[in-house]
């Protein structure tokens, strides 16, 4: 080794193991690469020279899309240029400094190196992080994000008419298990409304039978549907029931044969829901 001193050159033995502690002294590359099947040692450029020394914040989408093989063109629509001056033709390397948020708080960040290498294709062979714990922002999952929920649609202006068949056995008022099925839409709708207010259950009845027994049994039945829908959450202050008894029929019947006119009646022995629900 020459050493220049005020006497004139001089010739220093160095000995193997002296050569090693100089080599120590250098940057000390975290990784190791292959060029041509020859191990190239990996070292990073200093943060401070880079064109944005501060980073940038990476779409990490588009860093998960990062692979061995891409061209240079991809991984510049993908990262944008390099943040060293490293240029595009006959550079085998890119380095970038990305800036990643800390989940503790918006306004605090960590910044990472990221390191691509090229082989003689100018494709990526290999990428390389510093500090390599810095790859696991990659499996960081994703922030949460409010569900797309279709908005409830308004209750229709006209009444929903369910026929007796579809809620109660014949001369009963307790809901059916179809009954209950068949009450389930209208309580969905409902139910995703944000505003529900002023939900009328009007139960009807056929002109078959006393004016008092039609009356007492289109009430039970209004009160049975209003119970159904305060099980499933509406509240009962939104809510009204009310026999009509056989008022307003939708049809008007003359047969003879009892059997043929309980059938004709069918349409008339109903319950009406109506109101506001709406977003």
């Amino acid at each position: 080794m020459l050493l220049f001193t005020p006497h004139g050159l001089r010739f220093l033995p160095v000995t193997f193991a002296g050569l090693l502690m100089i080599a120590g002294c250098s940057t000390v590359p975290k990784h190791a690469a292959t060029d041509n099947g020859v191990v190239k040692e990996i070292t990073f450029p200093d943060p401070s020279k880079a064109v944005r020394p501060e980073g940038t914040f990476v779409n990490l989408e588009n860093l998960e899309k990062v692979e061995p093989g891409m061209t240079k063109d991809q991984l510049y629509d993908l990262l944008g240029a390099p943040h060293f001056n490293e240029g595009v033709v006959g550079v085998k390397k890119w380095n970038y400094i990305f800036d990643f948020r800390k989940a503790s708080g918006i306004a605090e960040y960590s910044s990472c190196q990221y390191q691509v290498v090229f082989d003689k294709d100018h494709r990526a062979q290999a990428i390389y992080w510093k500090p390599e714990a810095c790859k696991s922002e990659l499996d960081r999952p994703p922030p949460a994000t409010v569900a797309n929920v279709a908005a409830p649609l308004p209750l229709p202006q006209e009444p929903i008419r369910l026929s007796e068949d579809a809620l109660f056995a014949f001369n009963r008022s307790d809901l059916t298990e179809d009954g209950r099925q068949n009450l389930g839409q209208f309580l969905q709708r409902i139910q995703q409304a944000s505003q529900v207010e002023n939900i009328s259950i009007l139960g009807y009845s056929d002109r078959i039978g006393s004016d008092s027994y039609n009356l007492s049994l289109s009430q039970r039945r209004a009160d049975s549907v209003q119970r159904y829908l305060v099980e499933g959450g509406i509240p009962t202050a939104a809510m009204s029931s009310a026999g009509r008894g056989n008022a307003d029929p939708v049809v008007k019947c003359s047969n003879v044969s009892r059997d043929a006119l309980i059938k004709c009646l069918s349409p008339n022995r109903r319950v009406e829901l109506s109101g506001i629900a709406h977003r």
